[in-house]
């Protein structure tokens, strides 16, 4: 809050020390020697007045033209217009575009900027400082506003009152800021027009819930945030130009004037229903002091605000232009109104900040003059001594102001514990609650960080709490893993003085007569309705002392109930304070303590919570890849470990694997007789899913692979109905399964839906091997087709999967056939082996180390 608070100020700061500067400066360097007026309503700049012999009357503008134009540029605001003036310099030529009442079009003149002049209408000590009074106008405002909110950081009514006083400050203006650097520009433009859109809704807001809810915000309670949103939509189009402006498609449906009308109507309607829950605020105290309180920031608000309102609401719906000392008059009374709040502070004890002050200025006082009397008795000591000594040496020997000089260190050094026992006295004395909350929080906040359990975190609670406030017992409840609050310390034992020791302790709640023997409570159920009461109360709350106040919770007899929330506002954990040692009643500001120390609780409970679902976390992790390392080994094991010899064919598979596990398979099945059977597969899924519809295929495969040799699509249509049975409906795979015999070089394949084989002639032709059939496990009702293809000497195979083909880069382009292609016609003549690794290192690289699939190749070269 702090933080949050010291951003504000700095930001408010900065612009109301930016709004200062510009008003102390407000003329451009040149000028065109007339005087003028921006209509915001009607977007153009009303000629009022034109000197003699000056550019303008030169170029020809009149007085009663209105310039709608400069440069070219629409004049959306004032700002078009003193970008150019401020950016100007003397010579410079101006383009104006006019309208003339009277004469129909535009006029386009062109005038020559002058060196500005003053002008003596400005001179006069009179005038001077009131302009010096008016461009003072933010000061007040930040002084009460950033007091009060430093000083209550935790009160809400805090923040919005230092929000509505940003509000005020952005109202004066139109002003330029068109002297300031771009990015100062910017930013004053976007306080400005953020701060003068909410100023109506904040208004209202402040009214609405300050002191008390008013009877209007209690009938219609959205219309406050109604009233905020309205604001945004009219704030956010006029950032560029520092103003509020009508959302775009009002003005496109009703037209720029009546949208600006229905703006200014917005604020002013809020305004005014401010002013209305003041007033109900004001009849509705129920106290004396209360409505005193009231009144006076009633009476500071109308006598203050209201004129200046007038004003502007007779400048914006009807034209008026006020004389200068109007203006002033006007901005010199609203000073009444922060200064009737810090009277109502002061006074009135309003937002209770005048205890604190007040008992502040004692504690320096007394801290002060605790330290001047001990300097004083120490310098007396020391003289006293300065003087007895003396008179044991002569007077010109050095000996003895030696030893005053020793005496004075050793008087220092032992007086040291004492004075710091004191100071820590006079802290009791007057800031024993604050006292007691530094050092709980502070211990509290070193000792949490290396709590480890919820035993060791209400020991802990127990300990600073008793210690600070001497509760008779004390009860520390946290959640437990089913939801309820289970007793962590306490409840402290019962007393059972009148029951004899060899009767067991009751289970139960009895009642004889006047004796009560309490249950003793270890759990509390989560569906108590009175800890969902708590909850959302969300603050330590007494407990009326009456029969039935604490319900459930009765047996324990708490004077205090302290919530534990956690981030969700779901309770976490509960504190059960008993009556205190001294009778006393636990005051707010213990209570204050209590919600502070519940906080660093809830911190710690969470950290704890945090830490043992990370443990839980990490060691299901660590079983996961350790299972999925044992996964990874045994799927390297589904692939060929051993390659048939032959004398014909090179060969050479290998797979790159995007994940630990995949889908993508191939193979080497060895026939016997110099015939052997290649198989490449890609599996539909990734990861876990893929690997273990590769290993169901794998082994309907190998299974039953020696019918290949005398029947391929009987084979692959029993592998097929196996598939089907064996994974769901959605799971399919893509096969090629070709039979290559070493004494004819004669290839017998089936392409079940996989990307076709490259087959690179040594011709130089490229030949593919079509799909024959569709793919595996998709269909019960399935049929098999084969083809055949003879190899010759030279003739190079490469069968892939998609992973390959399909490899994107960066920008979304994919590796595709033709680049596969070129890997290989620009490594033909390596063995089968280095011509996949450079394939796979290809698609690596054009994909820059990201893989989203399986890299799986088969290379044969025929020999």
């Amino acid at each position: 809050m702090f933080g949050m608070a010291a951003l504000f100020a700095a930001v408010t700061i900065l612009y109301s020390s930016l709004w200062m500067y510009v008003v102390r400066h407000p003329r451009a360097p040149v000028e065109l020697g007339m005087d003028s007026e921006f209509s915001e309503r009607n977007q153009w700049l009303a000629v009022q007045g034109v000197q003699k012999e000056s550019p303008a009357e030169q170029a020809g503008l009149r007085a009663g033209d209105r310039i709608l134009a400069v440069n070219g540029r629409r004049l959306e605001s004032v700002k078009s217009f003193d970008d150019v003036w401020f950016r100007g310099r003397p010579g410079d030529s101006v383009e104006l575009s006019i309208e003339r009442p009277g004469q129909p079009g535009t006029l386009t003149l062109r005038g020559i900027f002058r060196t500005a002049r003053r002008r003596s209408s400005e001179v006069g000590l009179a005038r001077e400082s009131a302009l010096e009074l008016t461009g003072s106008f933010p000061v007040l405002f930040l002084v009460v506003g950033l007091t009060v909110l430093f000083l209550r950081l935790d009160d809400s009514n805090a923040w919005l009152l230092s929000l509505l006083f940003g509000g005020f400050i952005a109202l004066p203006g139109p002003t330029s800021f068109a002297a300031l650097s771009p990015a100062l520009q910017a930013f004053a433009m976007t306080y400005r027009a953020v701060f003068l859109g909410l100023f109506g809704a904040l208004f209202y807001l402040f009214f609405a819930v300050f002191p008390t809810r008013s009877p209007l915000d209690r009938r219609i309670p959205w219309l406050k945030w109604v009233a905020l949103m309205l604001g945004a939509s009219i704030a956010l189009p006029g950032l560029h130009v520092g103003d509020v402006r009508a959302p775009a498609v009002l003005i496109r449906i009703v037209g720029q004037s009546v949208a600006s009308i229905a703006v200014h109507l917005y604020i002013y309607l809020f305004f005014a229903l401010g002013l209305v829950s003041l007033v109900g605020n004001s009849r509705r105290a129920s106290t004396p002091e209360a409505r005193r309180r009231i009144r006076v920031i009633l009476w500071g608000t109308i006598i203050g605000v209201l004129p200046a309102a007038g004003e502007r609401v007779a400048v914006d719906f009807w034209g008026f232009q006020p004389s200068f000392w109007i203006d002033v008059s006007c901005i010199l009374i609203v000073f009444l109104f922060p200064l009737s709040f810090a009277y109502a502070v002061v006074k009135h004890r309003v937002l209770e900040i005048p205890a604190l002050l007040k008992r502040s200025a004692r504690y320096v006082l007394v801290q002060r003059g605790y330290i001047v009397v001990l300097f004083v008795v120490a310098a007396a000591a020391i003289a006293l001594f300065t003087h007895t000594i003396s008179r044991f040496f002569p007077a010109d020997a050095n000996i003895g102001m030696a030893l005053s000089a020793v005496f004075g260190v050793v008087l220092v050094w032992a007086s040291a514990p004492m004075v710091k026992r004191g100071t820590e006295r006079i802290d009791r004395a007057f800031f024993r609650s604050a006292y007691d909350a530094r050092v709980i929080l502070q211990d509290l906040a070193e000792k949490t960080r290396t709590v480890t359990d919820r035993r060791e975190l209400a020991t802990l609670l127990e300990n600073h709490i008793k210690g600070a406030l001497h509760p008779k017992s004390l009860a520390c409840y946290l959640e437990a893993g089913d939801g309820n609050l289970v007793a962590e310390c306490g409840p402290a034992p019962r007393e059972f003085d009148t029951i004899p020791a060899a009767l067991p302790r009751p289970k139960f709640p009895l009642r004889f007569g006047a004796l009560f023997i309490p249950q003793e409570l270890d759990t509390i159920p989560a569906a108590l309705p009175l800890l969902r009461e708590i909850a959302q109360r969300g603050k330590a709350w007494d407990v009326p002392q009456s029969p039935d106040a604490a319900g459930d919770l009765g047996p324990l007899a708490p004077e205090c109930l302290v919530p534990i929330p956690g981030r969700d506002s779901r309770l976490i954990g509960l504190l059960v304070l008993g009556r205190r040692l001294s009778e006393e009643p636990y005051s707010g500001e213990d209570k204050h303590l209590l919600d502070s120390v519940a906080s660093q609780a809830a911190i710690a409970l969470e950290n704890i919570r945090l830490a043992e679902k990370i443990a839980e976390r990490m060691e299901a992790e660590h079983r996961a890849a350790r299972e999925m390392e044992i996964a990874r080994e045994v799927q390297a094991r589904l692939f060929p470990q051993k390659m048939p010899p032959l004398r014909t064919l090179e060969y050479a598979g290998g797979c790159i694997q995007a994940r630990q596990v995949g889908g993508d398979y191939y193979d080497f099945l060895d026939f016997g007789a110099g015939r052997l059977g290649v198989v490449l597969a890609d599996i539909s899924g990734k990861g876990i899913s893929g690997a273990l519809l590769m290993a169901n295929l794998q082994a309907n495969l190998r299974s039953q692979y020696a019918i290949a040799l005398e029947d391929l699509p009987r084979l692959l249509e029993s592998v097929n109905r196996l598939f089907v049975e064996n994974s769901p409906d959605n799971s399919y795979a893509t096969l090629f399964f070709g039979v290559y015999d070493d004494a004819t070089r004669c290839l017998r394949y089936a392409n079940c839906g996989h990307n076709p084989p490259l087959l690179f002639r040594d011709t130089g032709e490229i030949d593919r091997l079509t799909a024959t059939t569709t793919v595996v496990g998709a269909f019960s009702d399935w049929e098999c087709i084969t083809a055949e293809t003879s190899l010759r000497p030279g003739d190079l195979l490469v069968l892939y999967t998609d992973g390959i083909t399909e490899a994107p880069n960066a920008a979304g382009e994919e590796f595709g056939e033709q680049q596969l292609i070129h890997t290989v016609r620009s490594q033909r003549h390596a063995s089968p082996g280095a011509l996949l690794t450079s394939i796979q290192a290809a698609a690596e690289q054009f994909t820059s180390g990201t893989q989203a699939d399986d890299l799986t190749l088969v290379v044969a070269r025929v020999r």
